[in-house]
């Protein structure tokens, strides 16, 4: 069974694990269904191309309104601060990886769950 993912924060760490996910062949594994940034999806496209340290990504990436499309998989992209008001429950999110460094405390990465994802991991 494939996991639904959602990466909240699109940082280093954030672009990091996607950017893993497809060079490691895990797609069949987990499925990024959502990522939660405040950066807007062109700029997080380029972002998820160019990388100074990796280089540029093999994947293909595109964009598609509000949408990321990464070899064709439609990843919906967000800016939304509060992490209760996240649309996981409407997107069957599985984990939440939180990678914005700020929800680390049981209570504040619950709001994850209260926003109806299954389970939370922290990064940091």
């Amino acid at each position: 069974m494939t996991a639904r993912v959602a990466i909240n924060g699109y940082g280093r760490i954030g672009r990091c694990i996607l950017r893993a996910l497809y060079e490691e062949g895990k797609r069949g594994a987990m499925q990024v269904v959502a990522i939660n940034d405040l950066g807007d999806t062109h700029t997080n496209a380029h972002l998820t191309r160019y990388d100074t340290a990796h280089g540029r990504f093999g994947a293909a990436v595109a964009m598609d309104g509000d949408d990321m499309l990464v070899d064709g998989d439609r990843i919906r992209v967000i800016a939304e601060r509060d992490p209760a008001q996240l649309p996981w429950a409407e997107l069957g999110v599985d984990v939440v990886l939180e990678c914005t460094g700020l929800f680390r405390s049981r209570d504040k990465a619950g709001m994850h769950l209260s926003a109806g994802a299954g389970r939370v991991v922290i990064s940091a």
